[in-house]
């Protein structure tokens, strides 16, 4: 076992829209950025969407535009970022349908990428990465309903944040055998600065089953965090790589936030980058 480790957390990751085709783009991610996720022992990166080989989505008008898919040649950015663990558990891993998720998994195979929160079954999207360093890190991914559609036995999906007795079971798990717990959260409202006070209690109580750390998606801007104790959340790390026209129409998607968690077998401490 590995006595220190470190893992850096990206924001959101689209391709499509004004990002499509930006895989080609050598100084998409600057060296700055690349040089601290490369800092890290492992990457996750949120992956708000399908990978998969469906046509590029340019509608402008109605619900349909807010689908978003990611053609499979932009995995050579996540492969540059090193990005040995993927969060899929988004509002948007269903876009493509059953299809969609089905590829995406196959492709973090082929990547040889670990995955959370998301899955061909209910199974499959509640298992958790475990990592056999600092004590021992386990991690699972949750998101919110109803967009975050809910995998159950026989149909794929998400892992609901609202199952809150399995969550339970889920944190009690990973504690029994590993000394830290981090829950992956795609929740909250969209476009706003601060969480909603149903999203905080959410949270802090995720902290209160036994999680030690609580970083979240989902509002494409970046949000603030917050201690609780010798645990801490971070409520949005907004945009990573993300740019559509209703995004443009909103302020702060154009900026956000990659934080390193550092951790021993006592402690841990976080390091924050911010960028546009």
């Amino acid at each position: 076992m590995k006595e220190k480790t470190s893992l850096v957390f990206t924001g959101d990751i689209g391709f499509d829209r004004y990002m499509y085709g930006k895989w080609d783009d050598e100084n998409l991610i600057s060296k700055d950025v690349l040089d601290f996720l490369h800092s890290a022992d492992h990457v996750i990166a949120n992956v708000e969407g399908p990978v998969a080989e469906v046509e590029q989505n340019t509608t402008k008008d109605g619900v349909q535009q807010l689908l978003h898919t990611i053609d499979p040649k932009a995995l050579n950015v996540l492969r540059k970022m090193k990005a040995d663990i993927w969060n899929i558990c988004n509002n948007h891993i269903m876009d493509a349908k059953e299809y969609g998720i089905k590829r995406t998994l196959e492709f973090a195979k082929q990547e040889n990428a670990l995955t959370i929160g998301a899955g061909m079954n209910i199974e499959e999207a509640r298992k958790p990465v475990i990592l056999d360093e600092a004590g021992g890190i386990g991690m699972f991914g949750v998101g919110y309903q109803r967009a975050c559609r809910k995998a159950n036995e026989n149909t794929p999906g998400c892992y609901s944040w609202s199952d809150l007795e399995a969550i339970q079971n889920s944190i009690n798990e990973i504690k029994s055998k590993c000394r830290w717990c981090i829950i992956v959260a795609h929740a909250g409202e969209e476009f706003t600065p601060l969480p909603s006070p149903y999203t905080r209690e959410r949270y802090h109580n995720f902290l209160e089953m036994g999680a030690d750390v609580v970083i979240a998606h989902h509002p494409h801007v970046p949000m603030n965090y917050e201690t609780v104790g010798d645990k801490v959340i971070f409520y949005s790390l907004g945009n990573f790589i993300f740019d559509t026209d209703y995004q443009r129409s909103q302020f702060n998607t154009d900026i956000g936030l990659i934080i390193k968690l550092n951790f021993t077998e006592n402690e841990f401490e976080f390091e924050p980058m911010g960028l546009k």
